[in-house]
């Protein structure tokens, strides 16, 4: 990846494992965008957006990015709470094919107007044909992810691995369904990572020294 010239870093990061945060820290030091669930939703209601109602959009020569900003203003003052899963509640990841397809059609008009960090949405898969695209995976071993889901989410240690699990399967079956691979394949990486024993800032930084 040339840094230098527009690019897309995607990260795909199992829960507990820090990975969102890592995506945050990257792009604040590479001074881009970090655009994840909750700046695509917004933009969704926003907008009531559709891929007609973004084609129409794009027709207009509409640019996101105004918006994008107020959104990402907000989204800082977020806990990391906000995007873990609630206790008994079900993961938001229900997702039909037209909102996959708007999802898609977001990132990829957002990653046109400026280089950017995306954590989630299926990133390796919908930039994989990107000429100037980063793939990462953050994994973690089932023990770092229990502990520290469970002390984010103030739960026990045996709720957060009901929790984990849940997840993992959900979005397996969500990446499988709409990519037609798994998300733990590692042909879809150029960099995949243990977060074990390292702090999100390293992790960061081990990533700024891959890109150098």
């Amino acid at each position: 990846m040339n840094k230098n010239e527009k690019f897309v870093i995607t990260i795909n990061r199992e829960l507990g494992s820090g990975g969102r945060t890592v995506g945050r820290l990257l792009a604040e030091k590479l001074g881009v965008p970090f655009y994840d669930k909750a700046v695509i939703k917004a933009l969704q209601e926003k907008f009531n957006l559709t891929t007609e109602e973004i084609e129409r959009l794009k027709g207009r020569k509409h640019s996101w990015w105004a918006d994008v900003e107020r959104i990402l203003k907000i989204d800082a003052g977020m806990s990391m709470d906000y995007y873990l899963p609630k206790k008994d509640s079900v993961p938001d990841l229900l997702t039909t094919d037209e909102m996959f397809k708007t999802e898609t059609l977001i990132l990829q008009d957002l990653a046109a107007e400026k280089s950017c960090v995306v954590a989630g949405r299926s990133g390796f898969h919908v930039f994989r044909d990107h000429p100037n695209h980063l793939s990462i995976l953050i994994q973690a071993s089932k023990e770092y992810r229990i502990v520290r889901v469970a002390r984010k989410q103030n739960i026990s240690e045996d709720e957060a691995r009901k929790t984990i699990e849940k997840v993992d399967k959900m979005r397996e079956n969500y990446v499988k369904k709409y990519t037609g691979t798994s998300r733990y394949d590692t042909r879809n990486y150029q960099l995949v990572i243990s977060a074990d024993g390292k702090t999100e800032e390293q992790i960061a930084d081990m990533i700024m020294q891959y890109i150098r």
